[in-house]
């Protein structure tokens, strides 16, 4: 029986997943619960191809078995690498946390003129006053000033060029 293996490939492709699982069945005389059809057609057109223009030859079998035969095959799974309980490989380390390069020295007044009003924030060794309430950071002024999150930075235009 003559193939065309090419009319059947595009027939192939315009078949359903039922359809292809039954032309497997019908071809290897098994069936497959596969979902892949690229899978499903590659395997049906690789045996109508095989039936088609002929198998391996006995030379090229037997040449597949000794090479089979000759691979190093792992006979035992690897060994498991040792992974260290979590307290052995966390290691917490402080940062150095020096002063913000661009904020003035302490006991500076930084001013802002904000809607028409001039804002005066000094700097504290620990944070900064504002309308004699002390703040953690200039965006926690920035914030009590304007109701929106703001870099206190930004808000107050401390920028690296305008500190050097």
């Amino acid at each position: 029986m003559q193939v065309n293996v090419a009319k059947e490939l595009t027939a192939l492709r315009r078949m359903t997943m039922k359809q292809l699982r039954a032309k497997y069945a019908e071809t290897f005389g098994d069936s497959t619960n596969a979902n892949n059809k690229a899978w499903l057609l590659k395997r049906i057109v690789w045996r109508l191809q095989a039936a088609a223009e002929g198998d391996l030859t006995e030379r090229a079998r037997r040449r597949a078995a000794e090479l089979a035969d000759d691979a190093d095959l792992r006979l035992s799974p690897p060994r498991p690498k040792e992974i260290p309980p979590p307290e052995q490989r966390t290691r917490i380390m402080s940062l150095p946390v020096g002063p913000e390069d661009r904020l003035p020295p302490p006991g500076t007044i930084i001013t802002r003129n904000y809607k028409g009003e001039l804002l005066e924030v000094r700097v504290l060794a620990d944070g900064f006053e504002f309308e004699g309430e002390r703040y953690r950071s200039l965006t926690a002024v920035a914030k009590a000033v304007t109701g929106q999150h703001l870099n206190g930075y930004a808000f107050f235009k401390l920028t690296k060029e305008v500190a050097s």
